[in-house]
């Protein structure tokens, strides 16, 4: 049975995939499927937990846009002055708040009306974000399907940092430094996340095949013009580098932080095929980070990871009421399921990821030169 979550088909468009219609229809597979997730998912539907509230979503990205409006505004206000650098960080945090009104539309869980998601996720992607979405899909599908899985989870192989000893002997020089000190520097190179999406966009966009390509193309470098003209004309060359950097530096520390506890420190697979089932491994590889206000905020309902993975198209104001019920069926079961505080978990995360790399530093043979 397929996974629910968003797939790029080969012509470009975006498709979501939900594993309880398969369920339902007697089309599951082994793979993935399980009658525990069935019977949960049962649970969720009866209350409506998947249906979608177009007006909850249309308040979400008018605070959005009303948060980029506010940092404009400032900018323009302020003119050339070094007081501009709260600015730089107030729209790098306003990116990260972008990114997730294209992470729900990405995933189905915001609009019915296909024109109005692609229109919303096209702007807040390419024009706001300068990152591609269809190259985000693509990775965000597979990401989902098989979270935590060395091989099979870009989330992984795209990092420097090490999840499991076996990936240092392909680290570079400079890779086996930061391995070494991951369980800092995983964190400091944070400020690197921004730059490296749009760097991975230039890339992407650069192949052939995708369906809106030269709308992306267009897109991001109109942002990239309009952005350029106006810091250099608003601010000195010196004070516009500074706010460049350091907006880059602002969206990648938090964007890293809101995704860095999700996953990290959980269960880990390896191997050509996925040893879990669906609920097991949506569970067992993600954290949920104890939710308030200010939480549920601050990650964009990402905070409930474990509901997120395993309803994809769940729309985030519901979140909250599919964790309940999650909890309480992970009990019935006896599934460990994982939820601390903020703090906590980025302690858990700090832990992992030093003790993963505890050999480099103490066998020099796997010091050697890359």
């Amino acid at each position: 049975m397929q996974s629910p979550h968003i797939t790029e088909t080969p012509t470009g468009s975006v498709r979501t995939l939900d594993p309880g219609l398969a369920v339902a229809t007697g089309q599951a597979s082994s793979k993935g499927a399980s009658a525990t997730f069935a019977e949960l998912l049962k649970r969720v539907k009866a209350e409506g937990l998947l249906d979608l509230d177009p007006r909850y979503d249309y308040r979400r990205l008018a605070l959005n846009l009303a948060l980029i409006g506010a940092g404009l505004a400032a900018f323009f206000l302020i003119g050339a002055s070094w007081w501009q650098m709260p600015v730089a960080v107030w729209m790098g945090l306003c990116g990260v708040q972008s990114a997730y009104m294209w992470h729900e539309v990405g995933h189905k869980a915001m609009f019915r009306d296909k024109r109005i998601g692609t229109f919303v996720a096209y702007f807040h992607a390419n024009f706001f974000s300068g990152v591609s979405y269809a190259w985000w899909v693509n990775h965000h599908n597979r990401h989902h399907s098989h979270p935590n899985h060395i091989s099979l989870d870009p989330d992984i192989g795209r990092r420097t940092a090490i999840f499991d000893i076996k990936q240092y002997a392909s680290r570079t020089r400079t890779g086996r430094f930061i391995v070494r000190h991951q369980r800092v520097l995983f964190f400091v190179l944070l400020v690197l996340e921004g730059y490296k999406m749009e760097k991975t966009t230039v890339k992407e966009l650069s192949k052939s095949g995708t369906r809106h390509r030269w709308l992306e193309i267009e897109l991001v470098v109109l942002r990239a013009a309009l952005y350029l003209t106006a810091v250099f004309w608003v601010l000195t060359p010196l004070q516009a580098v500074a706010f460049i950097l350091v907006q880059h530096a602002a969206l990648g520390v938090y964007f890293g932080l809101m995704f860095a506890p999700n996953h990290k420190g959980m269960e880990v697979r390896d191997g050509e095929k996925e040893s879990l089932d669906w609920l097991e491994r949506q569970v067992l590889t993600s954290r949920n980070i104890r939710p308030n206000w200010w939480i549920n905020f601050l990650y964009g309902g990402l905070n409930y990871q474990i509901e997120h993975h395993l309803f994809p198209t769940m729309p985030q104001k519901n979140l909250g009421r599919a964790r309940e019920l999650t909890r309480e069926y992970c009990a019935e079961r006896d599934i460990p399921y994982l939820e601390v505080g903020f703090w906590e978990s980025y302690r858990q995360v700090a832990t992992f990821l030093h003790d993963v790399s505890a050999p480099t530093r103490a066998d020099k043979r796997l010091n050697a030169a890359a």
